[in-house]
């Protein structure tokens, strides 16, 4: 399909950025929570969650932004997918719950116990949401079966196949790395050089999954190539990730970790673009009656809804912006744990 700068278009592209937001900024919060019983002492695990502290709550403002643009913009896909993937979502909420609580729970006793059954629900939490978000994007290069009315016929286990649970463990690899660059970042002394180490073993861990996880793609998915095939410059995407990894640990041996924070973000950024070129124009796919599959057009909202929403977004959106960057200017610097931590 040739491609058409249009309202449809944009609102795709801006739903896109704002997901990509929350990937990037909730994706070390996720990263921290699956490392977080790596740590043994219960001082570095404080250090590791105040590292977080004052901003995980801010970072899923995106999340809720993109799910609210979807529902006005393209309401077929946000009827479709809430209704069709209800179990899912439900298990989602709570993970999104049950981390919430454990962060704020967590030090508020004393007793060991008590911090380790809330470490325990923290980090688990953590991977879950992190792997049920990768599930959910796998089901979206492998499409869902849809009738002739947009609902999903499917059933909960229809979601998981060998590909879909790869693409969880990448997106669980991928934020692993990205909240261990986040926490080199932010931590100092014996924490900072184990986390430095963690760098290493989570890229490592990261590029078998990623390798794994584009050669299935290419295998048995090749219309996600299609674009690239038809256009050869955006091939400019794969590179662009390619040396944003690579340039992760290049950064970390040099001590410039805001620089490896940055690749990283890069990385992310550069995977769920190359993501939205392959799926594009649609939003579903619908398997294995692709006629039946939603896309930007068969899925949008009114010509002046879309306008109004524009206008709305181009004033609302940089508030956001505003509200997410003097926060973390207040919070830079290194974890100091005081009376008020977690």
């Amino acid at each position: 399909m040739e491609f058409t700068f249009d309202l449809n278009t944009i609102w795709f592209i801006l739903i896109g950025l704002l997901l990509t937001g929350y990937a990037i900024l909730d994706g070390f919060d996720l990263g921290i929570g699956a490392l977080h019983l790596l740590v043994k002492k219960d001082i570095d695990r404080r250090i590791m969650l105040n590292s977080i502290g004052p901003v995980w709550d801010g970072n899923e403002v995106w999340l809720v932004t993109g799910g609210g643009a979807l529902f006005a913009a393209f309401p077929h896909v946000y009827a479709t997918v809430f209704s069709g993937f209800y179990n899912a979502i439900i298990m989602l909420l709570f993970m999104l719950i049950f981390r919430a609580v454990a962060i704020e729970f967590r030090s508020k006793r004393p007793m060991k116990w008590w911090r380790q059954m809330w470490d325990f629900a923290f980090s688990v939490a953590s991977i879950l949401i992190a792997f049920l978000m990768g599930v959910a994007l796998g089901n979206i290069i492998t499409g869902i079966p849809l009738d002739a009315n947009k609902e999903y016929i499917g059933t909960f286990w229809n979601m998981i196949n060998p590909y879909t649970v790869l693409v969880g463990i990448t997106t669980v690899a991928l934020f692993m790395m990205h909240g261990s660059i986040y926490g080199v970042l932010k931590t100092e002394g014996e924490l900072n050089q184990r986390l430095k180490g963690w760098v290493n073993n989570s890229i490592i861990f990261f590029v078998i999954c990623y390798v794994t996880t584009t050669m299935a793609t290419l295998i048995y998915f090749p219309n996600m190539a299609k674009h690239f095939k038809d256009f050869p410059p955006l091939f400019a995407l794969a590179l662009i990730n390619m040396l944003a990894i690579a340039n992760i640990p290049r950064e970390i041996h040099h001590g410039r970790e805001f620089m490896a924070f940055l690749s990283s973000a890069a990385s992310i950024a550069s995977l769920l673009a190359l993501f939205a070129v392959g799926i594009f124009p649609n939003i579903v796919l619908s398997n294995p009656n692709p006629e039946f599959s939603l896309t930007i057009y068969n899925a949008a909202s009114s010509q002046k809804t879309l306008t109004i929403m524009l206008i709305i977004a181009a004033i609302g959106v940089p508030f956001v912006l505003a509200y997410t960057i003097s926060i973390y200017w207040i919070f830079r610097g290194k974890v100091k744990l005081t009376n008020m931590s977690y």
